[in-house]
C-alpha cells in the first residue's frame, strides 16, 4: 500500500492540521516507510507463537471479585436536594 500526496493532504484537512506542500511530501515519504515496515512484519511466520501482553513474563494483578453494595449510599445521596432511605426523591412528572 502506498500513500500519495493527495491522501496526505486529505487526512491533514480532515484532522484540521495545516500542512504545506513541502511538509505533505515529507509526511507522505514517512508514512510510506512506516507502511513498508508493517508489510515486512506481515511476512514473519508466527504460527505457533502465543500472543503476549508484555515482552517480560508477568502475572496480572487482580483484585478479588467480591460483590458488595459499596457502602457508599450515604455519600452518593449526600448532595441531593431531597432523599429518603438513601433514595433520591424527585417531583412527580406524570399524573
Amino acid at each position: 500500500m502506498s500513500v500519495d500526496l493527495d491522501t496526505v493532504k486529505r487526512v491533514a484537512r480532515l484532522s484540521r492540521i495545516a500542512v504545506s506542500e513541502q511538509e505533505a511530501a515529507v509526511m507522505a515519504d514517512k508514512i510510506n516507510s512506516i507502511l513498508g515496515f508493517v508489510e515486512q512484519l506481515n511476512e514473519v511466520d508466527v504460527t505457533g507463537v502465543e500472543p503476549m501482553t508484555s515482552v517480560l513474563p508477568m502475572d496480572m494483578r487482580k483484585r478479588a471479585d467480591e460483590v458488595s453494595d459499596g457502602n457508599k449510599a450515604d455519600d452518593v445521596v449526600a448532595n441531593a436536594p431531597a432523599t429518603e432511605e438513601n433514595f433520591f426523591l424527585v417531583p412527580k412528572v406524570v399524573e
